[in-house]
């Protein structure tokens, strides 16, 4: 049987994805074709964080614009992080998957609050980890979270899982002519300005030498596919 080229990895799931075609709310019928495919992925032995965005909700930046001070804006994105963790989990549970909730801010209630070890010594039992609320701090995207988060935990690997199938030289809504890169290094993606994560994301995934690849959710089954090592979307690398 052919093993997954990854053992350990940190799928990013932006909150518009989760949302499906109504961009607002939760779309539970993608929820759980999500949670089908990080089923499979954790029956093959791969030890699966996830990083949720928090956008089918609220966006702190670009909803708050200049209607709100940032810092409460952003603290409602991290909210809405918490949100969508929790309906995952949910859905991850009823298909019979050990998972927890793990949040940068403290809500005991409804999740533990984040520690390494504790996040590692899950992973050892099999058990998915969700990371909910950003970095904790104002001014730092969910992106960034996931590059933290997979720093912290060792990952072999982002998967960054968007609504585009790759990174472009351009915009391919706007392009015609944008050209789809298989590979592209970090220097590149940050001298051409490229839409793959926000600047700190990429340089701190960078300067921590950890792998990217983006490719599109549309398809739950690309999950399962970039751990198998198939070549899909584009990696971003050093």
């Amino acid at each position: 049987m052919e093993q997954p080229k990854y053992k350990r990895v940190l799928l990013k799931i932006s909150g518009e994805a989760l949302a499906g075609d109504a961009s607002r709310g939760l779309d539970f019928g993608v929820i759980g074709q999500v949670c089908d495919v990080i089923k499979r992925c954790v029956d093959l032995g791969v030890q699966v964080g996830v990083v949720v965005g928090g956008g089918n909700f609220w966006r702190g930046l670009k909803d708050g614009g200049d209607k709100m001070e940032r810092v409460r804006a952003d603290h409602m994105g991290m909210l809405a992080t918490s949100i969508n963790a929790l309906a995952v989990a949910d859905v991850l549970e009823q298909k019979g998957v050990e998972v927890r909730v793990q949040t940068a801010i403290e809500m005991r209630p409804f999740a533990e609050p984040f520690i390494r070890s504790k996040a590692i010594r899950h992973f050892q039992k099999g058990r998915v980890v969700i990371f909910g609320c950003g970095t904790g701090n104002p001014f730092f995207s969910t992106d960034t979270a996931a590059v933290l988060r997979a720093a912290e935990i060792d990952a072999d690997v982002i998967l960054l899982a968007k609504n585009i199938d790759g990174v472009y030289s351009a915009d391919p809504k706007k392009d015609p002519a944008a050209v789809k890169y298989d590979s592209i290094s970090y220097d590149a993606v940050l001298a051409q300005h490229l839409q793959v994560m926000d600047s700190t994301a990429t340089s701190l995934s960078m300067d921590n030498k950890i792998p990217v690849l983006l490719f599109a959710l549309k398809d739950p089954e690309n999950i399962l596919r970039a751990v198998m090592g198939e070549k899909i979307g584009t990696v971003v690398e050093n």
